[in-house]
């Protein structure tokens, strides 16, 4: 076992009883306090801008940056996981996002902004975040599935306390001293790393994923030193450099998926497409709403409204899913659920009014709430989980590129037209066209398939189908999960 392995798997403790559900109990709260974290930036965005004289476009990349960070950093945290353990990348993500907040409390530019709440906070979100869940997975066996859905009502318990929290802070003592005080909450990540302690896996029963695997390359390179090569030979560890870095790539990032597999590929896509429009309504709302004439404790209280919707809707979405009914249908679902979300962006249009406000963000947290508690499960669908962590690298990096841009374009566009419609307008434009990408794409793929299996003469040998249902339970069952990985969420 590793260094990394050896830390992070300490000490003996049962699975699924006594300090397991501590453990959840802290995932929750981390939760809360990163993946909620973001949804209140907006409450800051007038003041911001009035601050610093920056126009919407340079403010709304500060949020952006922090976003793509904590969705993009997963393949750096699950280095930190497997060499470090969980409890540490928990701990220094905690760290490092109160850093990061009570930093920009002191900052003079909008540019420093990007670095410290953006890059640094977003990065410490990230790993406190992934670290977190990954550690839920060697606590719970049994009640795993249980385990991860009361897990993610973290995420909605965040979205309801922090714009209201924020709102509070920033009428009383201004955003500076609120920057302040969140640093010191976020500081509770290190809490609740420290409650985490480190399992210790039965001797015998280690996972596959923890054995040492052959690493490719490694037959050559004895076969070169059999042959006489020294190992510190130039051309040799030119070679060993590209295999090493080829290694990573296929861990981390899965090209070879995404080449291969045309479900995977599909999805990948229109979900990065999508990423351009499904953060604009969270960054410009509550400037929308200011902008004309909702007072500034009624805005706050639309993202709120959002997510207190979500800690209801989200679980019943997953466990609806889950019906056998749905089973090789779940892109459907997902696909309809993204349409839905462009299409609830119209209402903004038409009305600026408080309570159409409120309709438009009763029927928005719907729709996201089944975007996200399918986002994950239909990337296990497409993919063999045997290869899903590798594939949720690739997919979560390009994501978070496309989150990255998305804000600060849309802001550009604002600031010429000096029209807030272009928000929702734009918003509706990428989801609706990733909505209609996905589900025609899937649509006309399972026809292709249907088509290829009737043609085949031999029934005892079937085709392997691209996109395929891949079966979930496994999984679950498994007595113990993946050594290391990383999982973001929407």
């Amino acid at each position: 076992m590793s260094q990394g392995e050896a830390a992070g798997h300490g000490t003996a403790k049962p699975q699924d009883k006594g300090w397991a559900w501590m453990v959840l109990l802290a995932a929750v709260v981390l939760q809360g306090l990163t993946l909620g974290f973001p949804c209140c930036i907006g409450v800051f965005f007038t003041d911001l801008q009035h601050e610093f004289q920056a126009s919407n476009s340079q403010t709304s990349w500060f949020p952006s940056i922090m976003v793509a960070v904590l969705h993009g950093g997963g393949p750096l945290c699950s280095i930190l996981v497997k060499r470090f353990g969980c409890r540490f990348v928990v701990m220094l993500g905690g760290l490092l996002s109160g850093l990061g907040m009570v930093s920009s409390s002191f900052c003079k530019s909008i540019s420093q902004l990007y670095l410290t709440a953006g890059f640094i906070t977003g990065l410490g979100s990230c790993f406190s975040f992934q670290a977190g869940v990954t550690v839920l997975g060697y606590y719970f066996v049994r009640w795993r599935t249980l385990a991860n859905a009361v897990a993610s009502t973290g995420v909605s318990l965040g979205f309801t306390l922090w714009p209201l929290l924020s709102q509070y802070l920033l009428d009383e003592m201004g955003w500076r001293n609120t920057f302040l005080i969140f640093g010191g909450i976020l500081l509770n990540c290190c809490v609740c790393g420290a409650i985490m302690r480190p399992i210790q896996l039965a001797s015998g029963l280690l996972p596959q994923s923890v054995k040492p695997e052959e690493e490719p390359g490694s037959r050559a390179e004895e076969a070169q030193l059999s042959n006489g090569a020294s190992p510190y030979h130039p051309m040799l560890q030119q070679h060993t450099r590209r295999t090493k870095c080829f290694q990573m790539l296929q861990k981390y990032l899965a090209f070879d998926i995404f080449c291969q597999n045309k479900g995977y590929q599909i999805y990948t896509i229109g979900v990065t497409w999508m990423m351009m429009g499904f953060a604009l309504p969270h960054v410009y709302l509550v400037p929308y709403a200011i902008h004309n004439g909702v007072e500034e404790h009624k805005a706050a209280l639309l993202i709120s409204v959002i997510g207190f919707i979500n800690i209801f809707i989200r679980p019943l979405t997953g466990l609806l899913s889950g019906h056998r009914v749905f089973t090789g249908r779940r892109i459907y679902l997902f696909s309809l659920a993204v349409l839905l979300c462009g299409l609830s962006n119209f209402i903004c249009v038409i009305s600026a009014e408080f309570s159409v406000l409120i309709l438009y963000c009763v029927i928005l947290s719907i729709a996201m709430s089944g975007v996200g508690a399918l986002v994950f499960q239909v990337l296990m669908d497409v993919v063999d989980m045997d290869r899903f962590s590798s594939a949720l690298g690739l997919f979560t990096i390009l994501e978070s590129i496309t989150l990255l841009i998305g804000p600060p374009l849309t802001g550009l566009l604002v600031d010429i037209t000096r029209d807030f419609h272009y928000v929702f307008y734009n918003s509706s434009f990428f989801l609706i066209s990733a909505a209609l990408f996905m589900g025609l794409s899937f649509c006309a793929l399972e026809k292709k398939n249907k088509l290829r299996e009737a043609s085949k003469a031999c029934l005892d040998n079937p085709s392997r189908y691209q996109y395929s249902e891949t079966s979930t339970e496994s999984k679950a069952e498994s007595q113990f999960p993946p050594a290391v990985e990383y999982i973001t969420s929407i």
